[in-house]
């Protein structure tokens, strides 16, 4: 590892390898038991993060009657649902440039869907008193090189014309709204994008469904779907489901369908949390607006202020480890955390002397696509939903929608989309797949650093229809 700079070696020394989210709340609810026996039921949903939690919810919502079973290999939100950077954002394609490049025809509808689709969280909030924290302030992508204000110039025209109300800022507006002298303007949509507390939210979908009388078992890893005619079988080590239908809500953990792992690959995220700011700190970068921010690079920071004012700041490295193992050991990155609080400071050099006290990583689901994907097996009798790539705290409820139309046979509008009906590109197997994520990975560093050139390797995916940009 390179020297370090001291500035940001003193912000680390007190940093604990923890989640902030997770670290203490009293919100948190008591674990469920493990299933230790044979059971049915109408739908059996696997995993509780928040693609399994909107989708007991949801189903409970259609049919009152419909007797709806979760089982979880951990523990509610323990996987990537908990410990995200709480950007409950509208996009349904992973941002709006990922999705006009692949389903252009169909982005007016997509982005109608997903702005209904935060609409409908956002009243779900409300309608179970779920205290999550949610703040619907918008969000700024700040161009922090002067090429990439030519990209969201034309995004903005793009997306102004699909339906949405985006506004690009110059320099000075921006950091009259936000001060860091690398701003060069930005990219506003003030309200497409709402700030949560995600393990909350979890934990607040959790209860919800069990007052709807969805049952939850935890430490109880599904070892194995059998189809059973017209029922499948789920099959854990104390006990089994015998159900009508399965929703399988599995993110990056091994997928119970063979056919879907060249689909996805697991990808590891970084976050730091600041001290609470003080009066001054706060003061002397702005943000009295408290909207959720990014950059506008091929290779991005998200932050955000927490309740508490500290700053949540994640992102940039995206690491993929030889075969996607996900390891616990891989969750805290010593030359990730360096590297970002070293950007942390680029961007904000008048808070040097701040602490960061949490610092944590984690494994994402990401495809070819960098969007979701859907699919069906045994008949008809399971679904899946996949690859919201980092980007899943609103997503997950279209998904999951989404999912239950193609269990339940509803044709909806969701489910007559293209990105519904056609999966991804597949990765190439090991050790290609190492090789070509690798050098994607470079490339993409290289395409930042060259005014957002794309060389010959990108050129000829994009031409594929693959686009690798993030």
């Amino acid at each position: 590892m390179p020297a370090i700079n001291p500035i940001v070696l003193n912000s680390l020394a007190d940093l604990q390898p923890a989640q902030y989210w997770l670290d203490a709340d009293p919100l948190e609810p008591a674990s469920h038991s493990a299933l230790t026996s044979d059971i049915q039921t109408d739908l059996c949903i696997i995993g509780a993060g928040y693609t399994g939690l909107w989708t007991a919810l949801l189903a409970k919502e259609r049919d009152p009657k419909r007797e709806v079973v979760i089982i979880e290999m951990g523990e509610t939100g323990s996987g990537a649902s908990g410990r995200n950077g709480g950007f409950c954002n509208g996009s349904l394609t992973h941002g709006f440039v990922n999705g006009y490049n692949r389903f252009a025809d169909e982005m007016a509808v997509i982005e109608r869907l997903g702005r209904q689709n935060l609409d409908a969280i956002e009243e779900t909030i409300k309608k179970y008193g779920i205290d999550c924290d949610f703040e619907r302030n918008g969000e700024l992508r700040m161009a922090v090189a002067p090429w990439q204000m030519v990209g969201l110039k034309e995004e903005a025209i793009a997306r102004n014309k699909t339906g949405d109300h985006v506004e690009v800022l110059d320099k000075e507006q921006v950091r009259a709204l936000v001060n860091s002298p690398i701003y060069e303007g930005a990219l506003f949509d003030h309200d497409g994008t709402a700030l949560v507390d995600p393990a909350r939210l979890v934990w607040g979908l959790e209860k919800a469904c069990l007052s709807l009388g969805v049952k939850i078992y935890e430490h109880s890893k599904v070892e194995e779907l059998i189809d059973d005619g017209g029922h499948v079988v789920v099959k854990s080590a104390y006990g089994s489901i015998r159900a009508n239908k399965v929703a399988l809500a599995t993110n990056i953990y091994t997928p119970l369908i063979k056919s879907v792992k060249k689909y996805v690959i697991a990808v590891y995220d970084f976050q730091l949390v600041t001290q609470p700011l003080t009066a001054a700190q706060l003061e002397s970068i702005g943000w009295k607006g408290r909207e959720g921010l990014s950059d506008a690079g091929y290779q991005f920071h998200y932050y955000r202020l927490t309740k508490e004012n500290e700053i949540l700041w994640g992102g940039y490295d995206a690491v993929y480890n030889y075969a996607g193992k996900v390891r616990a050991e891989y969750e805290a990155r010593p030359e990730t955390y360096a590297k970002l609080a070293e950007h942390f400071f680029k961007t904000f050099p008048q808070l040097a002397g701040i602490k960061f006290t949490h610092g944590w990583g984690g494994a994402i689901d990401t495809c070819s696509r960098f969007s979701p994907f859907w699919g069906q097996a045994f008949d008809n009798k399971v679904a899946y939903v996949l690859g919201y790539t980092g980007l899943g705290v609103a997503t997950t409820r279209f998904g999951a929608s989404t999912m239950l139309d193609l269990l339940d046979g509803i044709e909806s509008e969701a489910t007559q989309l293209s990105m519904v009906k056609h999966k991804p590109f597949p990765f190439p197997p090991e050790p290609f797949r190492f090789l070509f994520i690798r050098l994607t990975q470079w490339s993409i560093n290289k395409a930042d650093q060259n005014e957002g050139r794309r060389n010959l390797w990108l050129r000829l995916l994009d031409r594929l229809g693959l686009g690798f940009d993030s």
